[in-house]
């Protein structure tokens, strides 16, 4: 199919974002750089953990092939020692975009992190930077005294967030803790839930494949890690273990093998296992709302005509 020239376009042409989620290693970087090539445009990447610039292979950042062939934007351009989260995003990506539609109708956004695309499309309340003694305090309190020292303290100081958040979930438990002992105000008081306008059009679509086929997509992204030096990537970061970040996948079962705790063939089994349990969220956050159209990675030519149909009704 030709360029985006075939469209007609005038001045008052309708900017518009056009997102591309899915779960990881479902081929989303091939797709959006397929179809951001057609529309001569530029991508912005939403990979909450490509954007540290210390990783590289436990993160699958796009190689530097894929990178040439098309600009991208906030993939490894800050430090592990830097804070960021989904608020610091919305606000960065805002900034980027309006760069970039005095040059291009059409821009992508591609990445399986929701909630930093959702903070992109809908807005997201800002939330203070936490104090590292204050994080540091409530991290050794949960390995001291476990995640039941958590709810409790969580169940006195923020009822309402107790009442909603994942109580499995001591990440998510610590975040509440954190903002609100740093603040004195509960947690749930920085959450209005409230959407913000955008003045660009937003398309969607969400990519998906036949499940077992996905795993084995998963299990060879994961083999091919391992061969291109992803043991002596974790090796090289173990002074920032301590870092959220590197809580993930990947990273936290070779931190296991590399202190002894497993055998490389038992963390590389982990890894393959915790990643589809990973991605079957991602599929779960993209379905909900059922604001995504869904498509197979190798169907572009559909999904450019989703784009261009969206494109007409400007």
């Amino acid at each position: 199919m030709d360029s985006i020239s075939q469209i007609p376009r005038t001045s008052r042409m309708i900017k518009t974002l056009v997102v591309i989620g899915g779960p990881t290693a479902i081929g989303k970087t091939g797709a959006g750089i397929a179809l951001a090539k057609r529309y001569q445009s530029e991508i912005i990447s939403a990979d909450s953990r490509q954007i540290y610039r210390e990783t590289r292979i436990g993160t699958a950042v796009p190689t530097q092939k894929e990178l040439s062939e098309v600009p991208h934007h906030f993939i490894r351009f800050i430090s592990l020692n830097d804070y960021y989260n989904a608020s610091k995003f919305e606000v960065d990506v805002l900034k980027k975009l309006e760069q970039l539609f005095r040059v291009h109708d059409v821009v992508f956004m591609v990445g399986g992190s929701g909630m930093y695309i959702d903070a992109v499309c809908f807005g997201i309340d800002e939330l203070p930077e936490v104090d590292q003694e204050i994080r540091a305090e409530l991290s050794e309190i949960f390995h001291v005294h476990g995640i039941e020292r958590l709810r409790s303290d969580l169940k006195r100081l923020d009822p309402e967030t107790y009442k909603k958040v994942d109580l499995n979930n001591h990440y998510r438990i610590l975040k509440a803790l954190e903002v609100t002992i740093q603040t004195g105000r509960p947690y749930s008081s920085f959450l209005t839930h409230q959407k913000r306008k955008r003045n660009f059009r937003i398309t969607r679509l969400a990519l998906d494949m036949e499940r077992e086929a996905l795993y084995q997509r998963i299990n060879e992204r994961v083999d091919r890690m391992l061969n291109e030096g992803l043991v002596e990537e974790v090796r090289s970061l173990q002074s920032f273990r301590q870092k959220n970040a590197m809580k993930t996948v990947g990273y936290r079962e070779l931190f296991l093998y590399l202190d002894g705790e497993l055998s490389l063939e038992a963390a590389t089994d982990l890894i393959k296992r915790n990643t589809r349990k990973y991605a079957r969220k991602q599929l779960t956050w993209f379905r909900k709302n059922n604001l995504y159209p869904w498509f197979h990675p190798a169907e572009t030519d559909r999904m450019d005509d989703h784009i261009r149909r969206s494109l007409e009704k400007g």
